[in-house]
């Protein structure tokens, strides 16, 4: 019974009637009461409408936890563009691509980026194919470290 319980909680602290919520999802009102009331469950995709609307991870609505925090999906899109640049530096064909980006001025940046567009679209016009060269990784994988 902690779906309809949770469903509950959750549209009573947004101060929604059963219409107004059945409303905002394209539900039908008596459907979405049969949810809370427990006659009924939502399919998966509906039940994925729920916690996105709620901002609150599905485990939270079946009662699996007890944190409503929000769900991850809204995190990774408050990610600020430089956060995101710093993740994908973990990897080190990306890191050596873009060394010096995220300390780079303003207008450096903007010329990096001018840069790169001028070759993608000669590339296009030339039809160079793309080639994917073999990762650092594959390049380094039976060398072994000097010992000091």
């Amino acid at each position: 019974m902690f779906l309809g319980q949770r469903l509950k909680e959750c549209r009573k602290a947004k101060k929604l009637t059963q219409q107004e919520l059945s409303d905002a999802l394209s539900l039908n009102r008596s459907t979405y009461a049969k949810y809370e009331t427990g006659d009924n469950e939502p399919d998966n995709q509906t039940l994925q409408k729920l916690a996105d609307f709620f901002d609150v991870k599905i485990d939270y609505l079946l009662g699996r936890t007890n944190d409503p925090s929000p769900s991850e999906k809204k995190d990774k899109l408050e990610k600020s563009r430089d956060e995101l640049l710093q993740e994908l530096t973990d990897d080190p064909d990306d890191f050596f691509f873009l060394d010096g980006y995220l300390d780079a001025s303003d207008e450096e940046k903007r010329e990096l980026r001018r840069s790169f567009y001028e070759i993608k679209k000669q590339m296009r016009e030339n039809k160079v194919k793309s080639y994917k060269p073999p990762s650092l990784f594959d390049l380094t994988e039976g060398i072994e470290k000097d010992k000091k």
